[in-house]
């Protein structure tokens, strides 16, 4: 079946980033057979580090997010391995929205100087205060709303009373609320909550949304309010929802429901291990681990103090992130080793080799080992070519047949790092999180995909590290300043021993622009 023109026209005419240029198309009895000019899309890259590094800004704002974590007013000591994942993944998603441009308001501003220290040793960004909100408007509400509904009863200390919420439900049925909700006992903390809540939808940070300025969903309509809950407290928080919709007649209409699944360590029965317990296991074994590595007692070294720190919380953050948010999780008790290629620490073990080069080229250059990295522009991508798996010298000549047509090209590493990870990470980015467009109540965040992500990275990179001997060679090394110079402009291709060739120099460009995810 002949391939219609149009299709074929706008196959050879396709343009954007990543989008490599088509050399060659031809009709063929299967379909389209395509030759791309994959060096342009190297060049392409280099060119323009940035925007493959962070995902595109969207062509208009897009509503306002107040991200809501109900575990930051608890007790850190008595934080559930539940409520931390939620932590984690609110703190996640911050991110990533800020990353898109998207403005956010994080709720509760955190009033425990315990919980605060807490999040400093996790990494966490979340603003404290020492202020709280007045509730004094909506406990009228609440006062008026008993009084219409004239029914006496006893409530226990600092409970103002108990409002239904059955009619709010079944006007809401399709959305995904509890049918079993039924009525919700008032107190002044849950007022406290929602008075907090409608500070933050009503009064915008100063300089926190760019370009909402006389844009028509700058207010309440124009704001989605996400709670990132653990699954214990989803009952609670969707009464507090439909309270805070009770009482407020400008409550905000689009309020999303992230809730985290159960969370369990294999090995310790129940719900017993607490956050700040499972923060110190893993300590012990990054500690330990260490220790096995370098040997003697590192961890009373105030050196490497910082390092276990890092290393720590990094371990924690991907074995939260890596599984679906709203999925079971089961943490191993094992101790931690980089054997595995699934793990953070095997993630973080090459992030750790790419932090060693870059400051190895770094310091190279300095001691005029290796030459400053040229511009792009003056660089001849015509030289990157296909790679073959044995090279010709160790081949033995058949009659009749030159090597290159016994042994077929495979593609570099480069080049699997190129099409399989730079290009596709904007677009990864783009599809970890949909707000506004979910229907429904509830909504999901791919954490895992950039975890999965990132250890297909980390597979491919180590894989290609351990073939390719990026910075192993000097140009004070016989003397070849002269012949990268000439090679570079002149195109020839021939590798001496001991030379440090555009090849070599080709390498190291690559690693240079590999996209780095911050946890």
């Amino acid at each position: 079946m002949a391939v219609p023109e149009c299709v074929f026209s706008a196959v050879t005419c396709l343009q954007g980033p990543g989008v490599a240029p088509v050399l060659r198309c031809a009709p063929t009895p299967a379909g389209l057979s395509l030759q791309l000019q994959r060096p342009a899309v190297f060049e392409r890259v280099l060119g323009a580090l940035a925007s493959y590094a962070t995902p595109a800004k969207p062509a208009s704002p897009g509503p306002r997010v107040v991200l809501h974590c109900p575990a930051l007013r608890c007790n850190p000591s008595t934080l559930r391995l539940s409520q931390l994942r939620a932590v984690l993944v609110a703190d996640h998603l911050t991110r990533t929205l800020r990353a898109h441009g998207v403005c956010v308001c994080s709720v509760p501003s955190v009033r425990d100087p315990h919980m605060a220290t807490f999040l400093q040793k996790l990494r966490v960004d979340w603003p404290t205060t020492s202020k709280s909100t007045s509730a004094e408007t909506l406990r009228t509400c609440v006062l008026a709303e008993l009084n219409s509904a004239s029914k006496e009863e006893t409530l226990p200390p600092g409970v103002l009373g108990r409002l239904c919420l059955k009619e709010l439900v079944e006007q809401r049925h399709a959305a995904g609320y509890d049918p079993s909700i039924d009525n919700c006992l008032v107190t002044e903390d849950l007022l406290s909550v929602l008075s907090e809540l409608q500070e933050a939808v009503r009064h915008w940070p100063e300089g926190g949304s760019p370009g909402l300025d006389g844009d028509p969903d700058s207010g309440v309509d124009g704001c989605v309010v996400v709670h990132v809950v653990s699954c214990e407290e989803a009952f609670q928080q969707q009464k507090l929802d439909l309270l805070w919709q009770k009482l407020d007649d400008q409550a905000p209409p689009k309020q999303k429901h992230l809730v985290c699944g159960p969370v369990k360590v294999a090995g310790v029965p129940g719900t017993l291990l607490t956050a700040p317990e499972y923060y110190e296991l893993r300590y012990t074994q990054v500690c330990k681990a260490s220790a096995l590595k370098h040997g003697g007692d590192l961890a009373q070294d105030p050196a490497w103090t910082e390092n276990f720190d890092v290393l720590s919380v990094a371990t924690i953050k991907f074995e939260m992130l890596s599984t679906a948010p709203q999925s079971r999780l089961l943490l191993a008790d094992s101790a931690i080793s980089t054997k595995g290629t699934k793990s953070g620490t095997f993630v973080m073990y090459n992030c750790a080799r790419l932090a060693t080069l870059f400051e190895g080229y770094k310091h190279g250059m300095q001691q005029g080992l290796y030459p400053a990295f040229p511009l792009v522009s003056s660089l001849d991508f015509s030289l990157l070519h296909d790679e073959v798996s044995v090279p010709p010298e160790k081949q033995p000549q058949a009659q009749g047949l030159d090597w290159s047509s016994r042994h077929p090209c495979l593609p570099q590493g480069e080049w699997l790092l190129l099409f399989n990870s730079v290009l596709p990470f904007p677009d990864l980015l783009s599809q970890t999180v949909s707000l506004a467009s979910t229907p429904g109540l509830h909504i999901t965040v791919r954490t895992e995909m950039v975890c999965k992500f990132l250890v297909q990275l980390s597979m491919d990179f180590s894989s290609y590290y351990n073939r390719v001997h990026i910075l192993g060679v000097s140009t004070q090394q016989k003397g070849v300043w002269g012949t990268w110079g000439h090679r570079i402009k002149t195109g020839k291709q021939e590798d001496e021993p001991g030379s440090f060739s555009f090849r070599n120099l080709g390498h190291t460009s690559l690693v240079r622009c590999l996209p780095a995810y911050s946890f």
